[in-house]
């Protein structure tokens, strides 16, 4: 792996919280990622994922922005989990200031970092030539106005690197000459993995299985994404109080042993590995989430001649 450019360190006063910025490069100037927060965050964690950003900009030949990601070492769930967010922006600021355009990842909520922001006089992190440039501030205003969006009822920014992926599955699954309605599982349900899951359904494609934080859900003749997505709880998880009587409720570890055609891991990294890499079903894998393959399950899957769309590929699909 390639050394990041920067790399900053926070350690809360409040709390045991540790975070930091990491920015593997700029391209004049400017550099964009989210904000991971879950107590499982690495330092190394955010070098990975801040690598990955960058390469999603070269893949998709941006020339205004460079990669970088920040991470918190807390409980999203915990109640004061916005305050460490806030002090965690604070920090940062004057690097957000200049061009170091942090949103939200897992655990975190776009609309409390673009809170945060406005505090400080911030709408969204532009270099001081970006801030003197009428066609960019122009941009920004409509940017602003598509936050408002929606799109089947659900937020614009909510749904779209989901929709890309399910997309980009849906273009793949083509490319193979698949058969119609497909099955699919999906790994995760934050914004990501619930749009995407939606996004399947609507294209004709069978969701058959969806885990997350808690569990994992199953029904060979499809769930009910919308009611699912309709009845999330406060921290985006589903609500089993809400399932239909025939599907299965599982731990959320055995979501590899569903059986199904495609396969969305659309959280976490490295969740496919050396470990279970053998038992994946699926002849499709589309990485909407960042680096999901270690690179020795990556190697496993190669050789076992399952077909993977790459998460700076399936991105594009925004």
């Amino acid at each position: 792996m390639l050394k990041p450019y920067l790399v900053v360190e926070w350690n809360d006063t409040e709390t045991d919280a540790k975070g930091w910025l990491v920015v593997h490069n700029f391209v004049k100037g400017y550099t964009g990622g989210g904000t991971r927060m879950h107590p499982s965050v690495t330092k190394e964690e955010v070098e990975r994922l801040a690598e990955a950003m960058a390469y999603k900009y070269v893949a998709c030949e941006c020339g205004t922005t460079g990669g970088c990601k920040a991470g918190i070492a807390y409980d999203y769930k915990a109640p004061d989990a916005y305050s460490v967010l806030r002090r965690f922006l604070i920090a940062m600021m004057p690097y957000i200031d200049i061009g170091v355009s942090l949103g939200s990842d897992l655990g975190t909520k776009y609309e409390d970092v673009l809170k945060i922001f406005n505090e400080f006089g911030i709408d969204i992190p532009m270099t001081k030539s970006m801030k003197q440039d009428s066609e960019v501030l122009q941009g920004i205003k409509h940017f602003d106005e598509l936050l408002a969006t929606r799109m089947d009822g659900l937020l614009l920014n909510d749904v779209v690197t989901g929709y890309g992926a399910a997309f980009s599955a849906d273009e793949a699954w083509k490319f193979k000459k698949g058969q119609e309605g497909a099955k699919v599982v999906i790994q995760g349900f934050g914004c990501v993995g619930a749009s995407c899951a939606l996004k399947m359904s609507h294209l004709g494609y069978k969701v058959v299985g969806i885990s997350d934080a808690n569990l994992l859900v199953t029904c060979e003749e499809g769930l009910d994404v919308q009611k699912m997505i309709d009845h999330k709880n406060m921290y985006g998880e589903m609500d089993q109080a809400y399932f239909e009587s025939h599907y299965t409720v599982r731990p959320n570890t055995e979501w590899l042993d569903v059986d199904c055609d495609i396969l969305i891991p659309s959280a976490l990294e490295d969740v496919i590995n050396k470990s279970n890499a053998d038992i994946v079903k699926a002849n499709l894998i589309v990485e909407a989430a960042n680096i999901p393959i270690s690179t020795e399950g990556d190697e496993m899957i190669r050789q076992r001649g399952i077909d993977i769309v790459n998460d700076f590929v399936t991105n594009l699909g925004r």
